[in-house]
Order: C-alpha cells, then sequence, then structure tokens
C-alpha cells in the first residue's frame, strides 16, 4: 500500500520517480563521496526486475520504493548499489534487518559487491537506523550501512534554494509536503518553489519533470490549485518562458474538473458535455505522456471509447496515483 499524509500526498510514487529520473543528481546531492568514484562516463542500469525476484523471494516482504541500480567505479570495477527508499512516515524496528537481508540475497545471487543506501523521510528526528546487529556467545553479526536523513535538510534551508542540483527542487518539495497543512501557506510555498524553479534556468525537460515531482507532492484543494496553475501560467509569461505551451495546457486542462462538478449540478446540455470529455481526454492525453512517456499514448483510442466523464476523471486522476504504466493499464480494462 502507498504511504499517504492527511493530504493525501502519495510519496512513494514521486521519489521512485526522482530516482528514475535524476539518479546522478541524488548521489551527488545526497552521497557526495560515492558519487566522485563512480564512473558516470560509463554510464548505469537500473537493475528492477532482479530485485523484484530477490524481494519477492524474502521473508521481508514486499516494500515501497527499492531500487538497484549497477554502476562501474573510477579504478575501472564494477560494483552494485541497493537504493532502500524508506517513505514510511514512522518508525519500523525491521528495517535495519530488512537492509542486511537484502544486501546478502543480492551478494548471494550475484557475487557481487553490495552498498546498501538508506533515505529516511519520516518525521521523527531520533529514528536514525544505520546498523543491523546480532550477537550470541562468540558469534556476532555487525552491518552498518549509511544513510541520510532528508528532515535535517531543512535546518539549512538556504543551501536548498541555492543548490543548482536539480534534486534540492524534489528533497524542498518533500519537505514542505511533509510540514505545511495549510492550504493558502502550501500554495505560497508551491508558487515559491516554481519561481525558483523557473529561475535557476534548466532546460525544458527538467523544467517540466520537476514541475510535476512538486505538483505530485504539493497537493493542494481544487479552488487553491486553480489558482496556483493560473498564477503559475502567469509567472512563466513574466520570465518569457518559450515552452509554456504544455505546462498552460496542462494547467487549464485540470480546471475542467470544476466545469465537470458544475455541469452534473446543473444539468448541463450536451454541447457543454462534449466540451468538457474532450477537455478530460486531452489532460489525459498530456499527462500519460508527461508521467509515463509517448508509448502510454497507445492506450488512447480504448480511452476515447469512454463516454462517461466521470470514468474519465477518475483515469485522469489514475495517472496522478498509479506508479507503473502496467497498473495504469489495469486501472483502463477494468473502466472501460
Amino acid at each position: 500500500m502507498m504511504q499517504q499524509d492527511t493530504t493525501g500526498t502519495d510519496y512513494d510514487s514521486p521519489w521512485k520517480e526522482a530516482l528514475e529520473v535524476y539518479f546522478e543528481a541524488f548521489m551527488a546531492f545526497c552521497f557526495p563521496k560515492m558519487y566522485r568514484d563512480i564512473d558516470w562516463t560509463a554510464g548505469y542500469e537500473f537493475m528492477d526486475k532482479e530485485l523484484e525476484k530477490i524481494v519477492r523471494d524474502s521473508e521481508t516482504g514486499r516494500r515501497h520504493v527499492d531500487k538497484l541500480v549497477k554502476v562501474f567505479l573510477k579504478n575501472g570495477g564494477e560494483t552494485w548499489l541497493l537504493i532502500h527508499i524508506e517513505v514510511q512516515g514512522y518508525r519500523d524496528r525491521e528495517f535495519p534487518r530488512r537492509m542486511y537481508i537484502y544486501n546478502y540475497r543480492i551478494d548471494d545471487r550475484y557475487d557481487m559487491e553490495v552498498i546498501s543506501l538508506a533515505v529516511l523521510t519520516d518525521d521523527s528526528p531520533s529514528y536514525r537506523p544505520s546498523e543491523y546487529h546480532r550477537s550470541r556467545w562468540d558469534c556476532e553479526l555487525i552491518f552498518r550501512f549509511p544513510t541520510i536523513k532528508v528532515l535535517d535538510f531543512e535546518g539549512n534551508w538556504d543551501k536548498l534554494e541555492n543548490d543548482p542540483n536539480p534534486f534540492s527542487m524534489v528533497i524542498m518539495a518533500h519537505l514542505k509536503s511533509r510540514s505545511v497543512k495549510d492550504g493558502q501557506e502550501r500554495k505560497r510555498w508551491k508558487l515559491h518553489l516554481m519561481r525558483l524553479l523557473i529561475r535557476r534556468g534548466y532546460g525544458r525537460k527538467d523544467i517540466l519533470e520537476l514541475f510535476r515531482f512538486i505538483d505530485w507532492l504539493l497537493i493542494l484543494p481544487e479552488e487553491l490549485d486553480i489558482q496556483f496553475r493560473e498564477e503559475t501560467i502567469r509567472m512563466m509569461e513574466e520570465e518569457k518562458m518559450p515552452y509554456i505551451t504544455s505546462i498552460e495546457k496542462l494547467a487549464r486542462k485540470e480546471g475542467y474538473d470544476k466545469g465537470l462538478e458544475q455541469g452534473i449540478e446543473q444539468g448541463i446540455e450536451q454541447g457543454k458535455y462534449q466540451g468538457i470529455r474532450e477537455g478530460l481526454l486531452e489532460a489525459i492525453e498530456l499527462g500519460l505522456n508527461l508521467r509515463f512517456g509517448e508509448e502510454s499514448l497507445k492506450l488512447m483510442p480504448r480511452i476515447r471509447r469512454i463516454r462517461k466523464l466521470d470514468r474519465l476523471r477518475t483515469i485522469k486522476e489514475a495517472i496522478r496515483t498509479v506508479p507503473e504504466l502496467a497498473e495504469f493499464e489495469q486501472q483502463i480494462q477494468r473502466k472501460a
């Protein structure tokens, strides 16, 4: 089950995608010493399918966001990195043991050196597991793993705002999604992060990716969300952004939710229905492309056959919440 707070925020999926899109930036930001030893020119490879087999076979059960990455070192060596992201907002006594189990299972399967890393995103300042220890008589096992606490970054906010590393945007969005619950204050911070994102001078791809992460984490009530999107469009126009069109479309099409509710209440005429339906379809198509890439657009012919607005609305929302394209496709089959 994905972890959510009272605002309905899904923390697992954004972290999973952030790691996949910005793995190199993540290592540079969170584990700089390791980052300097990795030969990034040799590339890296996610081994998530292999990790799924290991997790499935273990007695610990499936965890939330686990990444297994194959990298090469500057000294010519090869190693594996197990990136275990714990997004639960509470203490877990089994976490150190689970890190140990994953480490030795990967080692046993591939006979490769394994470096296990933990990123703790919970709200407890005192919860800092970094070691699994077991001993009896003269037999002792000690397994230590590097850990960072995302909460610690909040104490150095100026550094976060001035660090050009794109992963700093993910950290800031996560911190504010956990600490700011008031809707107006959330909107203020969300706009602040968007302004910071725009002024950092990232390219089009990074702007769209990071916009999606911020939007995903800092969820707003519908009325405030519409205001945020309108203000974001104005902000981008003021900054003379050359690629405002995609985000403007996304912002405006999201507003059809409000028109849908009003239309149901007032018994809107067929022409209005058709306009809302087309708006929802455009929003779904754009959302799919942004979230899952062009491959996902193969689902649009099937989606276009759906006539009921409430089903289309549910499908549009699923783009935000479903972690994998395959699972999204399953939902489409159930909705169609």
